[in-house]
This record gives C-alpha cells, structure tokens and sequence, in this order.
C-alpha cells in the first residue's frame, strides 16, 4: 500500500480537492452502469429489479450527472481531469506532470466532458492520478460523501 508521506508534488492542482473527490464519485457510479439486458433473457424474475437500477437505460442519470459535473467546470478544471486521469492511467508519470498539463491544455478541446466519461474507471485513474502527485482524498471523499444528498 503507497502512503502519502511527501506532502503534494505540485503547487497548484488547477482544481479543489472538494471538486476532485466529487467527480471520482460521480464517475464511479457511472462506472458501475452495465450495458442494459434483455428482459426476455433467461433469469430470476425476482432479480431484474436489482440490475435494472444499475443499466445503462436512457432514463439512468448516471451519465448525465457526470457529464454536467464536468462542464460546470472551468476549461482549467477539465484540462487538469484530462492530466490527472492520464496520469493516473499510466501515460505520464507525476515527474511528467507538467508536460501533462500543457498536453491537455494544448489538445483539442471539442467535449472535453464525453471524452473523460468515456474513459472505462476514470473515476480510478483520477483517484491514481492525485496519489501519484502526492494528494490523498480520503480524508475529502468521506467528507464529500457525507454532505452529498
């Protein structure tokens, strides 16, 4: 298990830690969805009930939740998901961090929201991504979690 006995690797994330541990959070739900079954399929009748709350069926807001978290954020807060999730996923190392910032930064910015929830566990690369620069959200996630609803 990696601690985090440094303190952060870098000065400024470009987003609050409050803001981060949300959209992990929005993301893993996401991330749980399943593609939506035939009900005809073979299975208990009992259980259906159970999956359908976690498919990914047009009217499961999962998705959407997400996509709005990430566009109510400013273009500086999406760049430093997009660098933190790259990251967190292997890309760059926290060494690269920088050269993370400026990729994103200097990318085409078409739906910087899609492009991030279309990545399979963004909520862990992001979560990865602030270990690796020396940031713990354990401490905000638990804070998060318990203010939200």
């Amino acid at each position: 298990m990696k601690t985090i006995d440094t303190g952060p690797k870098v000065d400024d994330l470009g987003v609050s830690e409050e803001t981060l541990a949300a959209i992990i959070l929005e993301a893993r739900a996401f991330d749980v969805t399943v593609p939506e079954t035939d009900e005809d399929e073979a299975s208990n009748d009992i259980d259906d009930d159970e999956i359908s709350a976690l498919e990914d069926q047009p009217d499961n807001p999962a998705e959407q939740v997400l996509l709005e978290a990430i566009k109510s954020l400013s273009i500086e807060e999406q760049e430093t998901l997009v660098a933190l999730a790259w990251v967190g996923r292997g890309d760059y190392d926290a060494a690269e961090w920088g050269d993370a910032r400026k990729m994103a930064a200097d990318r085409d910015n078409g739906d910087v929201a899609h492009y991030l929830a279309g990545m399979p566990t963004l909520g862990d690369y992001l979560e990865n991504g602030a270990e690796a620069l020396g940031i713990s959200l354990a401490d905000t996630s638990t804070q998060t979690m318990s203010h939200m609803g």
